[in-house]
C-alpha cells in the first residue's frame, strides 16, 4: 500500500520536554487522517516537523515513498505539503489576495506585482472548492471563518497535495464547522490527502477515515474511525474514562450581581453591534449568552470589561455604575475575564508562565510590598496554579507562554482568573482549543464558582457546552436578545432557530 506521508520514529525535544518520543504516522493518499491527543500531547509539534518548522533529533520522513529532508517550509511546499496553523498567519491590513501571494508574487514587467492576475486565480480556486471568498476584502474586515478559508486558499494556490489542518474548528461557529467539513470532503474527492489535528471526537467521527492517537508525546495507536466509538478514542487519548456529562445540582440563584440596562455599543466599523440590550446576571447562576459568532458578543464583553467605550446605557455591578471605570478598577470591583482571544487580551506571550499568572495581582500583597515584588511568593502562587489546573510545560513557572500549546495557554488564563474568585466571571469561549479531559475539569470549576455563590456569564458558540453548563440561556442575534430560555427546557433545534434570528414564541 502506498503511503503519501510516512513519519517514522520521530523524536523531537525541547528544553525540559520530549514533545515527540519515537512517534510514527502513516497517511494514505486520498484519506482524512485525524491526529488526536490532549493539549500538549505533541500533535502540533509533529506536524511542524513535517512542515519543516522544526528539525527532529531522530527519525525519517518519506513523501510518496522517498526519504526527504524538510529543512524549512519552502521545501515542504515543494513536496506539496501545506499547513493551516491554529493561530492564523495573516497580515490584517492586507487584502485576501495580497496575503495569498505573499512570498510568491506574480510579476509584470519592471518588477511590478500583477495583482489582477493573482486575484483572478484566487477567485477561480475559491469557486472550484466552494470557498466563496472575496479576493479583494481586507483581512481585518472578514470573519474568523473566512480568514481560515484564506489560509486554505493559500495552500491550494501553492498547489499543495497534502494538507495539514491544525485545530481548524477551534474558532468556528457550528455552521462554519459544517461548511469546513464539506470543504474537506471536497478536497479529498479531488485526490488531496488531509491530516487533521484535533481533539473534537465528534468531528473525527464525521470526516476522518483513520485516527492516530498521541499521549504525552508517545504514539498510542491508530484506529479505523468507523469501528471505534468516541468513548474509546477519548480513553486512548486521556488514559482514563471521561465523562461527557456535566455533573451539577439545580441552580439556586439569589440577588442580581450584574445588571445591564439598554446597552448600546458601536463596533470598529462604526456600526451598531449591541442594540438596547438589557440582561441581569444573578449570584449562584450560570447565564450563557449564545449565538453565532459576529452577532455582537465580542463588543458586549468588551463593554463590560472596559475594553470598549459604550454609546449609552448602564452597567451596574453590585448596585454600582462601572461603565466609566478603568479596566483595573473594574477588576478590583470584582469582574473576572477569560477573553476569547487568548493572544490579544489574555497573555503576554514573551512573559514566563509565572509572570502571566500574576498579571492581575502583581501590585497587591502578598505578591508585592511597598512597590517591591516578592518573587518567592509569586513563584508559590504560580506553582500551586500549575498543579491545580494541570498546566503542562517544559520548564514549569519559567516557561515562556509563547512556547506552550494553545490549550495549555488557555489553562493559564483560566487558572489566573478563577483564582481571583471574582463576583462575576465572564468566560468567553473558555474551553476553546481544550481537550475532553480539560473541558471536563473547566466545566466542573465553573459549576463550583456558581455553587460558591458567584455569578458566571458564559459566552459560548459550542451548542453542547451551552446546553450542558448553562442554567439560563440568552440568545443574541444581530446585537439583540431574541429570547431567554431555561437550559433544561430547550434543545439544540430550538436554540439553532433562535440563533438564526427567529424570536421565541413565549419569551420567559
Amino acid at each position: 500500500m502506498e503511503y503519501v506521508i510516512e513519519m517514522l520514529n520521530i523524536t523531537k525535544e525541547f528544553p525540559g520536554i520530549k514533545a515527540n518520543d519515537n512517534v510514527t504516522l502513516r497517511v494514505k493518499k486520498g484519506e482524512i487522517h485525524a491526529l488526536l491527543g490532549e493539549n500538549g500531547a505533541g500533535k502540533s509539534t509533529l506536524m511542524s516537523v513535517l512542515f519543516g518548522l522544526y528539525q527532529p533529533e531522530e527519525g525519517i520522513i518519506k513523501v510518496r515513498g522517498k526519504e526527504v529532508a524538510i529543512t524549512n517550509p519552502n521545501i515542504a511546499n515543494e513536496h506539496g505539503i501545506g499547513m493551516v496553523h491554529q493561530h492564523f498567519k495573516l497580515v490584517e491590513n492586507f487584502t485576501v489576495t495580497e496575503n495569498i501571494i505573499l512570498g510568491m508574487e506574480p510579476k509584470k514587467s519592471f518588477g511590478r506585482i500583477d495583482i489582477a492576475k493573482a486575484s483572478k486565480k484566487v477567485k477561480e480556486i475559491s469557486e472550484r472548492y466552494g470557498l466563496s471568498v472575496d479576493p479583494n476584502s481586507k483581512i481585518e474586515d472578514i470573519t474568523v471563518g473566512m480568514q481560515q478559508r484564506v489560509e486554505i486558499l493559500k495552500m491550494l494556490y501553492r498547489d499543495a497535495e497534502i494538507l495539514i489542518f491544525d485545530e481548524p474548528t477551534a474558532v468556528l461557529t457550528p455552521q462554519e464547522i459544517h461548511e469546513l467539513m464539506k470543504i474537506m470532503k471536497e478536497l479529498v474527492s479531488e485526490g488531496k490527502s488531509i491530516v487533521l489535528i484535533t481533539h473534537k471526537l465528534k468531528e473525527i467521527k464525521e470526516v476522518s477515515d483513520k485516527c492516530t492517537v498521541l499521549r504525552k508525546g508517545r504514539y498510542i495507536g491508530t484506529v479505523d474511525v468507523k469501528d471505534t466509538t468516541e468513548e474509546q478514542m477519548a480513553e486512548m487519548m486521556v488514559g482514563r474514562e471521561v465523562s461527557f456529562q456535566v455533573d451539577k445540582e439545580e441552580a439556586n440563584p439569589t440577588d442580581v450581581v450584574l445588571s445591564i440596562k439598554n446597552l448600546n455599543v458601536i463596533n470598529n466599523r462604526k456600526l451598531q453591534a449591541v442594540k438596547n440590550l438589557s440582561i441581569d446576571v444573578k449570584r449562584g447562576e450560570i447565564m450563557c449568552v449564545a449565538g453565532i459568532d459576529g452577532n455582537g458578543q465580542s463588543e458586549f464583553i468588551e463593554a463590560i470589561t472596559g475594553l470598549r467605550k459604550i454609546e449609552s446605557g448602564s452597567i451596574m455591578l453590585n448596585g454600582k455604575e462601572i461603565s466609566g471605570m478603568t479596566i483595573r478598577n473594574r477588576t478590583l470591583e470584582g469582574i473576572g475575564h477569560i477573553p476569547e482571544d487568548r493572544h490579544k487580551h489574555g497573555l503576554v506571550l514573551d512573559f514566563t508562565l509565572e509572570e502571566n499568572m500574576a498579571l492581575q495581582t502583581y501590585y497587591k500583597e502578598p505578591l508585592s510590598k511597598n512597590g517591591l515584588i516578592n518573587f518567592e511568593e509569586r513563584n508559590k502562587v504560580s506553582e500551586r496554579l500549575i498543579e491545580e489546573f494541570d498546566v503542562r510545560s517544559g520548564q514549569g513557572s519559567e516557561t515562556k507562554a509563547r512556547s506552550m500549546s494553545g490549550g495549555n495557554q488557555q489553562k493559564v488564563i483560566i487558572a489566573r482568573e478563577m483564582d481571583l474568585s471574582p463576583e462575576v466571571l465572564i468566560a468567553a469561549q473558555p474551553t476553546r482549543g481544550l481537550d475532553v479531559g480539560a473541558i471536563e475539569y473547566i466545566h466542573k470549576r465553573l459549576v463550583e464558582e456558581r455553587d460558591s455563590g458567584k455569578a458566571v456569564l458564559l459566552i459560548s458558540l459550542e451548542m453542547e457546552e451551552v446546553l450542558n453548563v448553562a442554567d439560563k440561556i440568552a440568545v443574541l442575534y444581530e446585537g439583540e436578545i431574541v429570547g431567554m430560555v431555561d437550559a433544561d427546557k430547550t434543545d439544540e433545534n430550538e436554540l439553532g432557530l433562535m440563533m438564526a434570528g427567529s424570536k421565541r414564541g413565549e419569551v420567559s
